[in-house]
């Protein structure tokens, strides 16, 4: 699966949307959903829960393992993907479109410019080897 060009992304395997409005949509590349295997549970935040950026605010588990999700940016939930909670494969199966996790109000859009764009996230990938 090619990575989203107009996505952005994180070392620890997330990606950001920018939505446009002031909100960005938030879940786990392709990559890290080949790492974990058959996503089996999907923990989801609380609307309106407070997060700050490097803060762990969900929990994805798989077969293999369950791993932290971290938010890239600090901002309000505004949004969960509760189709996550009946189906919670459609993160292996659709990890840039239906499987995002959560839709964060940012407090602070300057955030985004920390992140690695596709090319920068690919390279990140290449040195995990």
């Amino acid at each position: 699966m090619s990575i989203p060009s107009n996505y952005l992304f994180t070392p620890s395997h997330e990606w950001v949307l920018d939505n446009g409005d002031g909100t960005i949509s938030l879940g786990v590349s392709d990559h890290a959903q080949e790492l974990l295997g058959d996503v089996v549970f999907v923990e989801l935040p609380e609307i309106g829960h407070a997060v700050e950026a490097g803060e762990e605010f969900s929990l994805v588990e798989s077969v293999k393992a369950a791993s932290d999700i971290y938010s890239p940016v600090g901002g309000e939930v505004v949004e969960v993907n509760e189709a996550l909670e009946d189906a919670p494969e459609t993160i292996n199966e659709a990890p840039y479109t239906d499987g995002w996790i959560v839709k964060i109000k940012l407090s602070d859009s300057s955030e985004l410019a920390k992140l690695l764009n596709a090319e920068a996230y690919e390279a990140t990938i290449a040195e995990e080897g």
